[in-house]
């Protein structure tokens, strides 16, 4: 059964093509840039040939998702004949809400959830949907399915993703935390023990999914009991453009001082935030370490804002799970910053964490141990992918549905 995984942003549509006839064999993955704005490039990467590159104007996702039809039924930079070879989409959809615990086939009930939804997470869930009904436009009557970053965290006690507002608001609005990146989460947590040889449900697990969004879960035996991201991915911590947990009488001041109405507040939290807020440089990590190693002191001060908020937060969730196992670090800068992985868990020995700095120098992108042997705590680098969840979930649900 070919497999192809999408996950569409407002302006960006990723996908991944899986034979999973050969073992979940990776065919082919790429990026589509700037749909909707002039020059928007499509980058392809077929495994085993030359990467193919193009730039052209694409006004909206559908015809995003025909470039990337095209893109792989080309003779030359394609990996299948002709899109029927494809059986089944599976894509990331951002929040289920509470009615969704597991990933599911997608109907019309789901559709219309996923576009409700859409006022928790405004920037991921409408192109989430966009790219459900792209599919059904090209690929009539094929099979999709939605895989949700909220299913993970579903295991949360109610105390620990309630908020301390009248219940009403739960009670008409759903209003709680949901928890994101779950199936990032999920997939290291296994990785991480099947590694090491060990049960995950005898453990007690820290998992970091650090990138330009960020968030960490408390995991006890394989299911989540707290996760720092809330009733939207805006909470937890310190992120790219995302100013994480805040005062919420900080936004009222603001709002009031400068004028702002809920678009001005929402643009606020959400784009101008963050370490590039704080450095008034830039989102990227690499960017703001070489700045820093210049001395420029704004670059400083969100490193070291960032390492802290991450550092504070595994030192709760300890306390939650009554004590740590193996602490988790993945996304694109728990993999590569092994700079920030040293920030972050140096001084914390009264908490069993040794940091074995040698074996973490220069580490970028692998599977290994930054822990030292005799350390209470083990530290592991484990390199995430969603897509493999996705297209393993789309293929276990497709064919229970056949049958």
């Amino acid at each position: 059964m070919i497999i192809l995984v999408l996950n569409c942003g407002s302006s960006s549509i990723k996908y991944q093509v899986f034979n999973m006839n050969k073992g979940c064999e990776m065919l082919a993955k790429g990026l589509l840039e700037r749909i909707g704005l002039n020059d928007s490039i499509l980058t392809h990467k077929p495994t085993g040939k030359a990467p193919y590159k193009v730039i052209t104007d694409i006004p909206d996702h559908t015809m995003g998702i025909n470039m990337v039809m095209a893109a792989l039924t080309d003779h030359r930079y394609g990996v299948i004949k002709n899109i029927n070879e494809i059986k089944a989409v599976g894509h990331r959809v951002v929040n289920g809400g509470e009615d969704y615990k597991e990933s599911v086939l997608i109907d019309n009930d789901v559709k219309r959830n996923v576009e409700l939804f859409s006022d928790l997470a405004p920037l991921h869930n409408p192109a989430n949907l966009k790219g459900i009904l792209s599919v059904e436009k090209l690929i009539p009557g094929i099979p999709q399915v939605a895989v949700f970053d909220t299913s993970f965290h579903q295991t949360m006690p109610d105390y620990a993703y309630m908020y301390a507002l009248p219940y009403e608001y739960y009670e008409k609005y759903k209003i709680r935390k949901y928890g994101y990146h779950g199936t990032s989460h999920k997939f290291v947590a296994s990785k991480a023990t099947k590694i090491l040889g060990k049960d995950i449900k005898e453990l007690k697990i820290i998992t970091c999914h650090l990138g330009n969004g960020a968030s960490i879960t408390a995991i006890q035996r394989g299911r989540s009991i707290d996760t720092s991201m809330g009733f939207t991915p805006v909470d937890g911590l310190i992120m790219g453009t995302r100013t994480g947990e805040i005062d919420p009488g900080v936004l009222i001041y603001i709002a009031d001082k400068e004028h702002l109405n809920v678009t001005g507040v929402n643009n606020l939290i959400n784009k101008k935030s963050g370490v590039a807020g704080i450095s008034q440089l830039s989102s990227d990590m690499r960017d703001l370490e070489l700045a820093a190693a210049e001395g420029n002191e704004k670059a400083i001060l969100a490193l070291n804002m960032y390492a802290y908020k991450v550092k504070k937060y595994i030192g709760s969730y300890i306390a939650v799970l009554n004590g740590l196992d193996l602490l988790v670090f993945t996304g694109g800068v728990g993999e590569n910053d092994f700079k920030m992985r040293a920030m972050i868990c140096s001084d914390m020995e009264n908490l069993g964490i040794l940091f074995n700095f040698e074996a973490n120098n220069n580490s970028r992108g692998k599977d290994l141990i930054i822990s030292k042997p005799e350390s209470e705590v083990i530290i592991m680098s484990i390199t995430t992918d969603e897509e493999y969840v996705i297209a393993s979930d789309t293929r276990y649900i497709v064919e229970h549905h056949t049958l």
